[in-house]
């Protein structure tokens, strides 16, 4: 599943192919070719959205946000899956399996959700009650936010006995991370993944805190990790995957070690966690 860096790339390229570089567009139309992904679409939403001006974009965790000029709000979710095509005016658009959203655009663009497996949505709200919905209503602060730090980072951690790998892929403590840049972030900060987060000193969450920051704004910088499915709206790949201190490097040597010990892989709730046994003790 895309995680924010993903995302941020994703809501950048929509932004750029739908803001009209400063001039507001408008949706001419959006045909539905089906009635649900995860969830149903919402009823009338693609009578709703014909001729409404793109206002604003906007990311929420893991979640892309487009406000419409009535008010209204399109949430975005790529899941597992999912992906955005972008076609500017005068571009042919060819159609493909698991096209089941399109915009058309008033200068002649078209814009593309596609997605085989079908674990991501597209939801349509007439106001700005979506932030007083779950998951947005208890998400935790953006970690590239102001409203990230090492406070506010110690504040969610306190009273978890859970690891602490396990507890920052929970949305209600950090948004949009995920298990790519919980790794790289903890590997980073010389923390083990096996360390109960009600555990760690105050020096060590500062730390956290920052690194966190780090590996994000790296991974948007370099376009994200492109592993299965990932594909940026121009059709491009990310390049962080090529990055990657301790993620999917099971077996090789750490960066950290001198060549002295190899990245380990172990299973915390489903999911894994690839780590240094000796950086991160």
């Amino acid at each position: 599943m895309p995680e924010l860096p993903e995302v941020e790339i994703v809501k950048r390229g929509l932004e750029r192919a739908m803001d009209g570089s400063g001039k507001r567009k408008t949706i001419t139309s959006l045909t539905l070719n089906r009635a649900d992904l995860r969830y149903p679409f919402t009823p009338g939403m693609a009578g709703a959205v014909a001729g409404r001006e793109i206002n604003t974009f906007g990311r929420r965790g893991k979640y892309i946000t487009l406000g419409l000029n009535d008010g209204a709000a399109l949430i975005w979710h790529l899941g597992m899956s999912g992906s955005i095509r972008i076609f500017e005016a005068g571009e042919e658009y060819a159609p493909l399996a698991h096209d089941h959203a399109v915009f058309n655009l008033n200068d002649g663009g078209t814009v593309v959700l596609n997605d085989p497996r079908r674990f991501g949505f597209l939801l349509h709200y007439k106001d700005d009650r979506w932030q007083n919905e779950e998951p947005f209503a208890s998400m935790g602060p953006e970690p590239l936010g102001n409203d990230f730090n090492a406070p506010a980072l110690a504040a969610r951690l306190a009273g978890r006995k859970s690891p602490i790998k396990t507890a920052l892929l929970d949305q209600k403590i950090v948004a949009g991370l995920g298990n790519i840049y919980v790794c790289e972030a903890l590997w980073q900060a010389r923390i083990s993944p096996l360390r109960p987060a009600n555990a760690l000193k105050d020096t060590q969450i500062e730390n956290l805190s920052v690194q966190i920051r780090d590996v994000l704004t790296r991974a948007i910088e370099a376009g994200g990790s492109s592993l299965r499915d990932y594909r940026h709206t121009d059709g491009g790949l990310g390049c962080f995957q090529h990055r990657f201190s301790v993620y999917d490097r099971e077996g090789e040597i750490c960066p950290a070690c001198a060549g002295s010990c190899t990245i380990t892989r172990i299973v915390q709730a489903g999911r894994s966690t690839f780590y240094c046994p000796q950086a991160q003790k």
